[in-house]
């Protein structure tokens, strides 16, 4: 079982996050999940999750029981005492999924104001995995020079742009595609779509 904290922030793509907490939980992994103020309002407003209540009895609405089989504790974002915001505290990396550019612009520049910030900022520190799953369009330069930032810091970028050789039949198809590879960052398996195989003398999509 692996901890990993997961960040929604207030960029559209509630869907991402909901389907990356599905399958981190119900593979049985512990889950520290802070969302933002306009996260939780994505949320609500993109994938009619409930705006109160505990947060995997809501996912167990949506998608069953097996989310129970992981653990999850939910943060307030202004918790700059709570365990993730110490390094002292094991996890086995973060992701903030969907990650606004509001978000990553204080990650980039290490402004640890909130828990989110706080939480990426040790993440770095400490040399764990942080994947950033940005999803704005079109990007303007402050945007992919924050990019580049995160990135030369030691994050992962994981635009929110799935490929379709899968040939998805539905939006959690997409989603779960972003989520597979997300989890291949984490180095957790993922059996959310098929690996890339390519017909005799064909090649594989650019990516």
């Amino acid at each position: 079982m692996k901890h990993v904290i997961v960040a929604v922030t207030g960029a559209s793509g509630g869907l991402y996050a909901l389907r990356f907490l599905r399958a981190l939980l119900a593979g049985g992994h512990r889950v520290s999940v802070v969302l933002s103020g306009f996260g939780r309002y994505v949320l609500r407003e993109e994938t009619g999750l409930g705006a109160g209540g505990d947060l995997q009895d809501s996912l167990a609405d949506l998608y069953g029981e097996q989310v129970r089989k992981g653990v999850l504790t939910e943060y307030k974002i202004g918790d700059l005492a709570a365990a993730i915001a110490s390094g002292s505290v094991h996890t086995d990396g973060m992701v903030v999924i969907p990650c606004s550019m509001k978000t990553l612009s204080a990650i980039a520049h290490g402004t640890s104001s909130s828990l989110i910030e706080r939480a990426a900022d040790v993440t770095l520190k400490e040399g764990r995995p942080l994947v950033l799953v940005p999803r704005e369009t079109p990007l303007n330069l402050i945007h992919l020079r924050n990019l580049l930032a995160a990135a030369e810091a030691g994050a992962r970028i994981v635009p929110a742009m799935p490929a379709f050789y899968q040939k998805p039949s539905s939006f959690d198809d997409l989603a779960d595609f972003i989520s597979g590879r997300v989890l291949n960052l984490l180095g957790i398996e993922q059996t959310l779509f098929t690996p890339w195989d390519a017909p005799s003398g064909g090649a594989e999509p650019a990516e």
